[in-house]
């Protein structure tokens, strides 16, 4: 606190009272913006805009049905998500410090194994699962989303990390993603910096709670980006 000296005119910091309330520092929930649009590049549109044009297009017909399920009775989507719960394939994708949290939880210590979460796949045409841990940045936000595209249907999105779901340490930076959600549909949010592998698994169990909840309901899926344009 400052305290000003009778008699000198000068201001001191001295320590506050042990019981004083600070005031705390409160940031408004805004959307932020540069001072100067323009600096490193900025201010032009979104180059990854697949998924969000595809979405608008209305004819993508992504339901997680393929050949002959289409003229299978919808009831067959229960007993395939059943299957579908029990064995899900995460893609192996770690982009910053999160990653290290999420290899752990594959280790023997955590098991991720015995929840029927199998090992981590390093081909995306093999996966079903796409696990973002750590930090996206502009120039990796491309990579990613084609990453996304090449994963067969149905897929899911676990957003890991303080990074990933909001943009974290990096909220203001103009080279990271303010969150991945904003380029892809996020079906699971696991906050913390990094979290710890037993939070991951948790938001895997809750990822299979929710293909439970919404079994047989895939053509009212999302495929684009979760959050509305220009925010």
């Amino acid at each position: 606190m400052e305290v000003t000296l009778e008699g000198s005119g000068t201001t001191a910091l001295v320590p506050a009272p042990e019981n004083e309330v600070v005031e705390p520092i409160v940031l408004p929930n805004t959307v932020w913006t540069p001072a100067d649009p323009s600096a490193y590049g900025g201010g032009r549109p979104p180059a990854d805009t697949h998924l969000r044009e595809w979405e608008a297009t209305g004819a993508h017909g992504d339901d997680a049905r393929w050949g002959a399920l289409d003229v299978i009775p919808t009831k067959a989507d229960y007993v395939l998500d059943l299957i579908r719960v029990n064995s899900l394939w995460p893609l192996l994708s770690g982009l910053a410090c999160c990653a290290m949290e999420m290899m752990s939880a594959a280790t023997s210590r955590n098991d991720m194994d015995r929840f029927n979460m199998f090992p981590f796949r390093a081909s995306p045409r093999q996966a079903d699962v796409l696990i973002v841990a750590g930090t996206l940045t502009t120039k990796m936000a491309g990579p990613l989303v084609r990453l996304w595209e090449q994963m067969p249907e149905p897929k899911w999105c676990v957003a890991m990390g303080d990074c990933t779901c909001s943009g974290g340490r990096y909220k203001r930076s103009y080279a990271t993603i303010q969150g991945i959600d904003r380029l892809m549909p996020v079906d699971v949010y696991v906050p913390g910096c990094p979290p710890r592998p037993e939070g991951l698994i948790y938001g895997m169990l809750k990822l299979q709670q929710l293909i439970m909840d919404r079994r047989g309901q895939w053509r009212d899926r999302r495929i684009g980006p979760s959050v509305p344009d220009g925010v």
